[in-house]
C-alpha cells in the first residue's frame, strides 16, 4: 500500500507572544507539527506495520523551511519526505493545489492508495484542505475519523456524529482526515531521530501557486461597547431588525 500524509506547522501554544509598540511580536514564537497531523502520521505508520511492503511518504506545503517538521515524521516511521516550498500560501485552496500537484507528479502512474491529513490546523481551523485535496485528485473523501481498520482491498472507518458512531467502508484510493482519539502518537528517541537523518528529504520549489481566493482588506479591532435594545413584542423586534438592515426589505 502506498500512503501519503500531508502535514503542516502551527505555532506552539506554549510560545511567548507579546505586543511591542502596538504590534504583535512573533520573534519568540516556535512552531511544531500540527497535533491532528500527528494522529495522521501515527496511523499511517501503524498501517505500514500491519501491511508489510507498504510505504509512507510525508509532504508539507510551506512558505518557510519545514525540514524539522519532516524529520519528526521520518523519526516516527515515515519512509520519504517532500518539502514543497512556495513564496505565497494564503489560503486552503492554494495549499491543497500545491499538495495535489505534487502528488500527481510523484504518482503519475497511479494515485496513492490512501492520503491521510489532520482534521484541521490549530491556527486557521478551516478543516478545508482534506476535502479540497480529494476534489482536486478526483477521489473520495471521508472524515474526521476516530478508528481505521484496513486490508489491501478495502478500508473501514468510524467517525463520531451527533446521532452516534457512524461506520463506513470504502475502496481505494481515498483521502481521510484524522480526528483526536484515532490513536496515541508514539514518542521518538535518539535512535529514531538519528535514523531519520539518513532518510531522504526532497525539496521542490513551487514558483507560481494558483491565485488566492481570499483577499484581506484590513483588520479592525472588536468594539467592547454594547448597544442593547429591548423589544416588547415580535412586531417591534421585526421593526428594529428592519431599520438596522438585518432583514432585507424584500423579505419583510
Amino acid at each position: 500500500m502506498r500512503i501519503v500524509v500531508c502535514i503542516c506547522q502551527v505555532p506552539d501554544i506554549a510560545s511567548v507572544v507579546t505586543v511591542v509598540d502596538g504590534r504583535i511580536d512573533l520573534s519568540r514564537l516556535s512552531r511544531v507539527m500540527n497535533p491532528y497531523d500527528e494522529y495522521a502520521v501515527e496511523e499511517a505508520v501503524r498501517l505500514k506495520e500491519l501491511l508489510p511492503g507498504s510505504e509512507v511518504t510525508v509532504m508539507t506545503a510551506t512558505e518557510e523551511s519545514g525540514r524539522d517538521l519532516l524529520r519528526k515524521a521520518l523519526a516516527m516511521g515515515a519512509d520519504r519526505a517532500f518539502e514543497l516550498l512556495s513564496p505565497s500560501l494564503e489560503d486552503s485552496f492554494q495549499i491543497a493545489s500545491v499538495l495535489s500537484g505534487a502528488i500527481r507528479e510523484r504518482y503519475a502512474d497511479a494515485l496513492p492508495d490512501l492520503v491521510l491529513c489532520g482534521r484541521e490546523s490549530f491556527d486557521h481551523q478551516n478543516a478545508a484542505v482534506p476535502a479540497m485535496l480529494a476534489g482536486m485528485l478526483g477521489i473520495a473523501f471521508t472524515g474526521p475519523v476516530t478508528a481505521i481498520s484496513a486490508s489491501r482491498e478495502i478500508v473501514e472507518f468510524e467517525r463520531e456524529t451527533e446521532s452516534g458512531i457512524e461506520c463506513l467502508q470504502a475502496a481505494y484510493p481515498l483521502v481521510v482526515s484524522a480526528e483526536k482519539g484515532l490513536n496515541i502518537p508514539r514518542k521518538t528517541g535518539i535512535r529514531q531521530v538519528m535514523e531519520a537523518r539518513k532518510k531522504p528529504i526532497e525539496t521542490i520549489s513551487v514558483s507560481q501557486p494558483p491565485a488566492s481566493l481570499l483577499r484581506l482588506q484590513g483588520v479592525v479591532p472588536v468594539s467592547a461597547e454594547k448597544n442593547c435594545r429591548f423589544a416588547t413584542n415580535a412586531r417591534e423586534l421585526a421593526g428594529l431588525l428592519l431599520r438596522d438592515g438585518c432583514i432585507p426589505k424584500g423579505e419583510e
